[in-house]
């Protein structure tokens, strides 16, 4: 029977877990208004806020429907914004979901091979011209996201080559696929004669929120926010997860095909965002490890943290990207990854710690 002290307690911490959640959104709303004043042409904060209520509810001069200034706060910096949302959302939880796969709290992206696969597919668009026929001007990213499908389905298939897959083998098949696709794609950097084309694609690895409008982002932000709220129904089998296949088994859950949905639907994610915004290192990798050094490690808390904190994270790098050098936008990649790799040496240094069992 449960004491009134620890239910009491456990109350307390429901509580307090449910005020940060509230208090983060507000935070990314406010985010949001308050990194939409910025930018590399100054505009006047009145004229910012009134675009925007203007175009939400219609309210104010009629002049602020059209003109300089609404383009770009409504059609440059605000889309740019909310893509930063979807993005951040999508690669801390879809960090978040393949170190939980794969047991290993170092896992991402990178190390599951999916971005190097999405680098193969923008090489085939950008240096072999494949896709520009059926796609288009999105060619690149569409390829991308092809290329990221393919290889989390490769590294699923080569993980149940010889047996069933287990985190030690996707790690392992992750890995090596990611390297041959990384060597394919350097092999057609090397053998290309357009340098014009070469500067095309180390511009996309180096990732930007540049493309965003409201037609790409209304759909991006739809697909990330159902798999967030998908992977969050699912936080019991993700807890499994971190226990091993034999506790599972003993708790009468099997988690081969969770494990293999689960990586797809990180890969779908990972995808989608390099699709959207290029290659972006490092937030799938560091949002999830502040997250769990303060949350612990119970994926209904982490979540939705890892989700919240990844869109603040981002819409913040974006805006000192394009304010840090005057003239020009710093390539959010080389900022998440030059932010991003010192401060994992940080936490790591100040704090060692396993998965461990959910709280």
């Amino acid at each position: 029977m449960t004491s009134p002290a620890k239910s009491g307690g456990s109350r307390a911490l429901a509580s307090g877990y449910l005020v940060v959640v509230v208090v983060l959104v507000a935070v990314v709303i406010g985010s949001v208004l308050l990194a939409v004043t910025f930018g590399s042409n100054r505009l006047a904060v009145g004229d910012v806020y009134g675009v925007i209520m203007h175009r939400l509810f219609g309210w104010g001069d009629a002049a602020w429907g059209s003109g300089p200034v609404h383009d770009v706060v409504w059609l440059i910096r605000l889309p740019r914004l909310v893509l930063a949302i979807a993005v951040g959302m999508a690669l801390s939880v879809g960090g978040l979901t393949m170190q939980a796969v794969v047991r290993n709290p170092l896992a991402d992206p990178y190390i599951m091979g999916i971005s190097a696969g999405a680098y193969a597919g923008a090489a085939l668009a950008i240096l072999g011209e494949v896709g520009g026929a059926a796609f288009g001007a999105q060619a690149t990213g569409i390829m991308a996201f092809i290329g990221a499908g393919v290889a989390s389905l490769a590294v699923v298939g080569l993980a149940n080559v010889g047996g069933r897959a287990t985190s030690v083998r996707l790690i392992l098949a992750g890995t090596a696929l990611g390297a041959v696709f990384a060597a394919f794609s350097n092999f057609m950097v090397f053998r290309t004669n357009q340098s014009s084309r070469v500067q095309e694609i180390v511009n996309w690895t180096m990732g930007s929120l540049g493309r965003a409008s409201w037609p790409l982002n209304g759909p991006v932000l739809a697909v990330m926010l159902v798999c967030v709220g998908v992977l969050w129904l699912q936080y019991r089998n993700l807890n499994l997860m971190l226990m091993g296949d034999q506790v599972a088994i003993t708790l009468g859950t099997r988690l081969h095909h969770r494990r293999i949905a689960f990586l797809l639907i990180g890969a779908l994610m990972v995808g989608l965002s390099v699709y959207a915004a290029g290659m972006i290192g490092f937030v799938g990798l560091v949002i999830p490890h502040i997250a769990r050094m303060i949350f612990g490690t119970d994926h209904k808390k982490l979540v939705p943290i890892s989700a919240l904190f990844g869109a603040i994270f981002l819409i913040w790098a974006d805006v000192l990207c394009r304010v840090a050098i005057a003239g020009t936008e710093l390539p959010i990649g080389i900022f998440t990854s030059m932010v991003g790799a010192p401060v994992f040496v940080y936490l790591m240094a100040r704090k060692k710690y396993g998965f461990g069992t959910p709280e």
